[in-house]
């Protein structure tokens, strides 16, 4: 299958996500093309079987790249399977509060950008102090400190559960295999 997995990062964790799946992908056997959606200007979606769009979650709402681009190309995505991974700090929590307020992220997203995703997982992200200006890092370690979380002053932490997101990705490209063979032959 010919997949296309775009991503739009503010920190990195994003892009590390979006390359472990190019990797997992890649490995099974598939033509993989990694993007990001800051160089996704004049991209044929036509060219791709499915796509996994990747976005993280910052106050609120996703990166701009991501969402003009889902605005822009959800015809077309609606035409295909897709996987929307959603990266956060609150995903990494089981928080009542904290999972409505993802669902309600999303609603908005989809609502703003016109595409509903096929399939949507959420997707723990990190603390990338690493990537912190001074106030940034302070907010964050505040985030920390009001979740119980401890923090080390300048490492990052990272909460990506990298075997489930392998599960999720062998789950989802296992269950377009029939789809896709079932669409060949339709279209024949």
């Amino acid at each position: 299958m010919q997949i296309l997995i775009a991503y739009a990062t503010t920190d990195g964790q994003t892009r590390k996500i979006a390359r472990f799946a190019a990797d997992r992908l890649a490995g099974q056997g598939h033509a993989v093309e990694l993007l990001n959606l800051e160089d996704a200007e004049g991209l044929d979606l036509a060219r791709f079987d499915a796509a996994i769009l990747a976005g993280s979650l910052h106050a609120g709402g996703y990166q701009k790249a991501l969402t003009r681009f889902a605005s822009a190309d959800r015809v077309n995505l609606a035409l295909m399977p897709t996987l929307f991974l959603s990266v956060s700090l609150s995903a990494a929590g089981q928080d009542a509060e904290d999972w409505a307020g993802l669902r309600k992220c999303l609603a908005e997203f989809e609502l703003e950008t016109g595409w509903t995703p096929g399939r949507v997982e959420h997707v723990a992200g990190a603390f990338r102090f690493s990537e912190y200006d001074f106030f940034r890092a302070w907010a964050m370690r505040r985030i920390a400190d009001m979740k119980g979380e401890t923090v080390e002053p300048g490492k990052d932490k990272e909460y990506t559960d990298w075997a489930a997101l392998g599960t999720t990705l062998d789950a989802w490209v296992a269950d377009l295999k029939p789809r896709l063979r079932a669409g060949a032959a339709s279209a024949s």
